[in-house]
């Protein structure tokens, strides 16, 4: 697999300023990615995916210490625990703070991935913003784990659409979801 991916880390951050949404690798699916702090860009991902407003978006973080800009006082005690498992693990915490109102669920609660792949890694530390994350599909359709799979409505309705890994047919699952309660994992989806 060819890890130069410097060309498409260049068109995605340069879209995402300017609000726009990418198709690309994660460290699960593939997905659909736009700023998490611009209303507007989630709209477009809203749209395209003909998903239903009130339902949360997962929002990706390259790094723990970015944590504290996006949610209230997190027990950090988590990060213990996501970077023992060996899926990437999603987060659910309350109070989330900074990102789009869209991207936030109707409690008031984010759901966070502390993302494992490097060029999502680079892509967020170039944007100096975390990035929506969810699965490159029409909602309630499969979600796509490889590039073949995915529909060519969602392929045409981006901005942008990463070449890197597209080759790529090493299958991956959706993270697990947690919720960190008072120090104690409630599973919510395995």
């Amino acid at each position: 697999m060819n890890n130069d991916f410097t060309n498409d880390l260049e068109q995605c951050v340069q879209i995402l300023k300017k609000g726009g949404i990418i198709l690309y690798p994660t460290d699960t699916v593939w997905g659909l990615g736009c700023d998490a702090t611009n209303a507007e860009a989630v709209e477009k991902i809203i749209q395209l995916k003909h998903r239903p407003a009130n339902k949360s978006f997962v929002t990706l973080l390259a790094d723990e210490r970015d944590l504290i800009h996006y949610v209230a006082a997190p027990d950090l005690a988590v990060f213990d625990f996501v970077k023992a498992q060996e899926r990437p693990t999603t987060v659910i915490y309350d109070n989330a703070l900074g990102l789009a109102d869209n991207v936030v669920s109707d409690n008031g609660s984010i759901a966070i991935r502390l993302c494992r792949d490097e060029f999502c890694k680079k892509i967020i530390q170039r944007l100096k913003k975390p990035i929506v994350s969810t699965s490159a599909n029409i909602s309630g359709h499969p979600a796509p784990a490889i590039f073949p799979e995915i529909e060519k409505e969602i392929v045409d309705g981006v901005d942008y659409a990463v070449n890197y890994r597209r080759e790529d047919t090493q299958r991956s699952a959706p993270s697990q979801i947690i919720k960190w309660d008072n120090g104690e994992v409630v599973f919510l989806r395995k």
